[in-house]
């Protein structure tokens, strides 16, 4: 999901819902995402790409929480962000990480509901992306590399996508050194149902 197309959907959700409409689907969506990440994918060692894969690793490597990690490391996106796509995009977006650290940690107490790789896979990914296309839909978002990715693209020949897909290819392949290769590979399945998922999630904006 490119940042064009992302402010796109932004503007266009603006115009159709109230700011009350786009926090509750804002929240609902967080929810998803925390119960796909805490139930499903984390704790059998499967992560998703960007800013969130960043910081799942570094939790894993750490004694920090997720949810902190992806505060601070989105937060210079943020700040560019709120040039692109206004103050609303980032209170929405800010929404959406501290909903996501609250669902994470009032989860954590559950047990994982499957250690069955292809259902971690098909029913996480697709769990996720439907959090993930929620919150983009109604004007948020959770992760902060395709705002990198658009100012990168002005200065070089790459496009925005082949730079997103280059972060999550680093993101991924350290994850091989953290988790072990297998889990590197569900993770990349895992990314591509879920980045389909969200695709689909905001075609008809």
């Amino acid at each position: 999901m490119y940042v064009e197309r992302l402010k796109y959907v932004i503007q266009s959700s603006v115009r159709k819902t109230s700011l009350y409409q786009r926090i509750f689907f804002v929240l609902c969506g967080a929810m998803l995402v925390a119960v796909s990440l805490e139930l499903f994918l984390v704790r059998n060692s499967v992560i998703d790409g960007g800013i969130v894969g960043v910081s799942l690793i570094l939790s894993h490597l750490s004694s920090f929480e997720t949810g902190p990690l992806l505060l601070l490391l989105n937060s210079p996106f943020l700040l560019v962000g709120y040039q692109y796509m206004g103050r609303r995009f980032v209170f929405l977006s800010m929404l959406a990480i501290f909903a996501l650290w609250s669902g994470m940690f009032l989860l954590k107490p559950y047990p994982v509901l499957t250690t069955n790789p292809f259902i971690v896979i098909g029913v996480g990914g697709t769990i996720l992306g439907l959090g993930i296309g929620l919150i983009i839909r109604y004007g948020g978002a959770l992760d902060g590399t395709e705002i990198l990715a658009i100012l990168l693209s002005k200065r070089t020949r790459f496009s925005i996508g082949q730079y997103v897909m280059i972060f999550n290819f680093i993101i991924f392949g350290s994850s091989v050194f953290v988790f072990g290769m297998r889990e590197a590979f569900y993770s990349l399945v895992t990314y591509l149902i879920a980045y389909n998922i969200i695709d689909l999630s905001v075609q008809d904006q």
